[in-house]
């Protein structure tokens, strides 16, 4: 019965002679975990989860250590985020007992965005029972309420001018101030520290939009020819082309849209580096000062760690473009189909598809056909071809002449207009608007030509026309579930750039031209995608081909081995993702496939759930390993470990992602599965840009490489490679040293 099972957990613990804490403990991850799942022949519920877990006995007879032990915090962190189950009292236990305990449990729950909370109203009630360990506290969050509020305001003032726009006249009014304020800076490889980054930007429109398009009126989505040129004749066209005989342009909604996304970027700022800092980065902490509050970092390391993870991940974007463009200049299948036009750009583009390629395949599992939402079939390589060679478009026919006409003319909106003349000046008039729209029947014929193949000359438009749904976001379905209130897995506008609106797909050249296509790609599969039916094949093909790169090593791999029944003491150890043993070495791999995170709240989530279980896994699980090697012959065959010696046991836990990269989960070391890759194959060279091919100042006067054959610069291994070697190399992060 779910009533009683937190204190069957800890009973059972205490038998077995373990401390109180640590049964606690024990009793508080499989709250943690979702345990248990069923109650009878139902699914439990999370309510009734919390509501079994919080009337446990235990939980009022435990001392102050057990209630500072990680576990139990993020279980309080639990309750808090959640309003379906009260339970007032077991605050104010632990509110005698571990104020400062309860206190991180309240800032990891987020509360300090959520004081419409009921459970922050029984925090609220602790400052008057405990005025002296809580009013201060409850004084901090008030100050971020008044400060949210006030934003939050100035948003809603400023939006009213803009209410009547539909989603199209606000795409114009970005593309025009991208035009005049981001893409100049990129261009000129100008450094402004004290702007927001281009990213900060993006967001803070999508944000915008997103706010049009849960209110607007659903037929403002379903655009027309008529409806298109409308809405550009008013709003985009008059800064292009001004005229005396036509009316000219809205200065006043630029101004308005302008203000607006300078208040939605302070919003945001907000948000990210005072809300979620105080929530999330425990590296800081915030004193009040008067009626404004200070941040004081008291973790130095903590958050050098998240800016070093942060530089290692734009090292891996290098790694994979030389692997593509090693792989590309092995293939002459694929060099013949690189269009002479541009040889440069779309070299760069298929060496880029080419090692996005390489890394959906070796570190994500993906195979080479998924499925779009549409239910179409997609070839992977060929999607990723067509998002690259698009990026190469706009950066060849858009940015490049647009910045030429800014250097000539000076002025964004004349070298605008230069640009759009141009295109309308050529013999099928070219479409060479800030905007960039199409009927899908247009599109699919210029993607086709894109899907060339030996087998299949010109192209096929059935391919074509997976690949465009692959890439596109339906505006109308976004729609529907903001005005329905889902908003989990909005598409972020990056990872689904070409955007539907009725029968017309439209594209920004001003994103497309520098996002990076690799993350979009990622992130369309393992975060859109992650309920995919081929997201389970794919965690299992990720396992088989590390599996076999430890082979190709001389270890003895097994995949997702089972331990048989009675061979553990833990009837919970469950099946073990990787053993690979060499030379008296055994290494037990838990690996755990995501996808790439950007802000300090989902890195915390992701550590608070994902890594804390692997590490409770791998708890379990070597004592398991280890049992089962005494008893069980075949698998210490099966792994070639010699039947006297007792191997050395090494255990990690292998992510896709790069967060809380080298740092250890109950013991257990985490390493991005890149790195054990890398490590694996001896190519820390491609980390360190060899050919110097990201230092080029700007996109407007980059140029582009290809490697050449060449000899390795170093190698992890000068005395060659051995289990003991690499394990090193891998637990003293070696592939990240000697940068170039």
């Amino acid at each position: 019965m779910i009533g009683a099972y937190y204190d069957t957990v800890f009973d059972a613990a205490q038998a077995q002679g373990l401390p109180v804490e640590t049964a606690a403990d024990y009793a508080a991850s499989a709250f943690l975990d979702g345990k248990p799942t069923r109650q009878g022949k139902r699914k439990s519920s999370g309510a009734g989860r919390h509501a079994a877990f919080w009337a446990s006995d235990f939980l009022r007879t435990l001392p102050v250590q057990a209630w500072q032990q990680e576990s139990l915090g993020l279980a309080l962190a639990r309750y808090l985020g959640q309003d379906r189950f009260a339970c007032p009292d077991i605050l104010a236990h632990v509110a005698k007992l571990a104020p400062d305990v309860l206190q991180q449990a309240a800032r990891h729950a987020g509360l300090v965005l959520r004081q419409d909370s009921a459970r922050w109203r029984e925090m609220e009630a602790l400052a008057d029972s405990q005025p002296e360990t809580f009013s201060e506290f409850v004084q901090l969050f008030r100050i971020f309420k008044q400060a949210h509020r006030l934003r939050v305001d100035e948003i809603e003032r400023l939006r009213q001018p803009l209410a009547s726009l539909t989603p199209l006249d606000l795409l114009a009014y970005a593309s025009l101030c991208a035009f005049e304020h981001l893409l100049p800076d990129l261009l000129e490889g100008r450094d402004m520290p004290k702007a927001p980054d281009a990213q900060e930007v993006w967001d803070a429109v999508e944000d915008i939009l997103a706010w049009k398009l849960g209110t607007c009126d659903a037929a403002g989505l379903r655009l027309t020819d008529t409806a298109i040129a409308a809405s550009l004749r008013q709003h985009l066209t008059p800064f292009l082309f001004p005229s005396s005989e036509a009316p000219g342009p809205r200065h006043d909604l630029y101004a308005a849209f302008a203000a607006l996304l300078d208040a939605q970027i302070e919003l945001d700022a907000f948000i990210s580096r005072s809300a979620e800092a105080f929530s999330y980065d425990d590296g800081v902490r915030f004193v009040r000062q008067g009626e404004r509050l200070e941040i004081i970092e008291v973790d130095a390391q903590a958050r050098a760690a998240w800016r070093i993870d942060g530089d290692k991940l734009n090292r891996l974007h290098q790694y994979w473009l030389y692997r593509g463009m090693d792989a590309l200049m092995a293939s002459p299948e694929l060099l013949a189909l690189v269009s002479p036009a541009h040889l440069e750009a779309n070299l760069q583009a298929f060496a880029k598809a080419m090692g996005t390629w390489l890394r959906l395949q070796e570190v994500y599992g993906v195979a080479e056909q998924v499925r779009s939402e549409a239910g179409s079939s997609v070839d992977v390589f060929r999607a990723l071809l067509a998002t690259e060679l698009m990026t190469a478009f706009y950066i060849e026919d858009f940015l490049r002449p647009y910045h030429q006409h800014l250097q000539q003319l000076g002025h964004p909106w004349l070298a605008l207009g230069r640009l759009a003349f141009g295109g309308l000046l050529q013999p099928a008039m070219q479409n060479r608007f800030p905007i960039t729209w199409s009927d899908r029947a247009a599109k699919i014929a210029r993607i086709t030509p894109w899907t060339v193949t030996p087998e299949h000359p010109k192209g096929q438009a059935q391919a074509a026309e997976a690949i465009l749904d692959f890439w596109t976001s339906d505006w109308s379905a976004v729609a529907e579930r903001l005005r329905e209130g889902d908003v989990a897995l909005r598409p972020r506008w990056q990872e689904r750039p070409v955007l539907m609106m009725g029968r017309h797909l439209f594209q920004l050249p001003w994103m497309m031209a520098v996002q990076n296509n690799a993350t979009a790609a990622v992130n369309n599969l393992r975060r859109l995608g992650a309920r995919r039916n081929e997201a389970r094949e794919e965690t299992r093909r990720i396992e088989y081909r590390l599996g076999a790169l430890f082979e190709q090593r001389g270890f003895r791999a097994l995949v997702g081995h089972e331990l048989p029944a009675g061979a553990s003491d833990d009837a919970d150890a469950g099946e073990i993702d990787l053993l690979c043993a060499l030379e008296g070495h055994l290494l037990v791999l838990e690996l755990k496939s995501t996808y790439q995170r950007r802000s300090v709240k989902d890195a915390w989530v992701h550590r608070t759930s994902t890594l804390r279980k692997a590490g409770w896994q791998l708890h379990r699980k070597v004592p398991a390993v280890r049992h089962a090697l005494q008893r069980d012959a075949a698998l210490r065959h099966a792994l070639a470990l010699s039947p006297e010696a007792q191997p050395q046991i090494t255990a990690w836990i292998i992510d896709t992602s790069i967060e809380w990269d080298h740092q250890a989960f109950r013991g257990f070391l985490k390493v991005s599965l890149e790195e054990i890759q890398i490590a694996l194959r001896d190519e820390r060279r491609w980390l360190n840009d060899p050919e110097g091919l990201f230092r080029a100042a700007c996109v407007g006067d980059a140029t582009t490489r290809l490697a050449a054959d060449s000899e390795p610069i170093d190698t992890l291994y000068p005395g060659g490679f051995s289990a003991k070697q690499f394990i090193e190399v891998v637990e003293t992060a070696a592939v990240w040293t000697g940068t170039a």
